[in-house]
């Protein structure tokens, strides 16, 4: 793994910390680097604390590479963040998200897939906002939204590409708590050291039963959706705009 996202544990804690410097985007480099960071607390059995260092928690995948970026880079990029946010949501450990600042789609799907979710006090935003920028919602993260979100709020964050601050992003159902910003290093340790207790057969087994549907389907969208094709397909889009 990479310094854009480092691994530390303590005891029957891990903490992964994307940092990369900037606004934490969602490049390959960034997930390749997450995804080593989950293979560890993977083999260490570990709970996870999921954070990030900087003004922003994720700017999501890199716009970058969307404009510009080659069919294979857009394909991996997709792909790795697809399955990260999979990977999250059916991890058989419980994962704690703890989110200080802007976490646009890629960061909200993250945030999202996870276990316990923790937002800071202040002036900033999470959602998918994909439609505003000329993109289309993927399948596997509408799913996503689709089993986190209130009913009230998924249109409105899914198609309508609404932005909420931490306190109303609560009632939507990105986050489960607001604490103050001095807290919420404190405010994720505790909680995942509760969550160390459980059995964890028993989470993970639970966790299978209860998501079970919702992983196989996103399972089958990401095979069907993100293939090569999927590159040559956006940059034919792209080029024809």
């Amino acid at each position: 793994m990479t310094d854009l996202a480092t691994y530390s544990r303590s005891g029957p804690v891990s903490t992964i910390l994307m940092d990369d410097g900037k606004a934490n985007v969602m490049s390959v480099a960034m997930l390749n680097a997450l995804h080593a960071a989950f293979d560890q607390a993977e083999r260490d059995k570990t709970v996870v604390i999921l954070k990030a260092r900087g003004k922003h928690f994720s700017g999501g995948f890199d716009l970058g590479v969307f404009a510009k970026g080659s069919a294979e880079d857009q394909y991996r990029m997709m792909k790795a963040g697809a399955e990260l946010a999979l990977r999250i949501l059916s991890f058989p450990t419980p994962v704690v998200a703890a989110c200080q600042g802007n976490a646009f789609p890629m960061g909200a799907f993250l945030i999202m897939s996870s276990d316990h979710r923790i937002a800071t006090e202040g002036n900033y935003r999470i959602g998918m906002n994909e439609v505003a920028i000329g993109l289309t919602v993927p399948r596997f993260a509408i799913e996503i939204a689709r089993q986190r979100l209130t009913p009230a709020y998924f249109s409105r964050v899914v198609m309508t590409a609404e932005m909420f601050g931490p306190v109303e992003a609560v009632t939507a159902g990105f986050f489960d708590r607001v604490v103050p910003a001095e807290a919420l290093d404190r405010s994720a340790e505790e909680a995942a050291q509760a969550l160390a207790t459980l059995n964890m057969a028993g989470h993970a087994a639970t966790k299978a039963r209860a998501r079970g549907a919702v992983i196989k389907m996103i399972r089958a969208m990401i095979d069907e959706d993100i293939t090569p094709q999927y590159g040559n397909d956006r940059v034919a889009s792209r080029a024809s705009a």
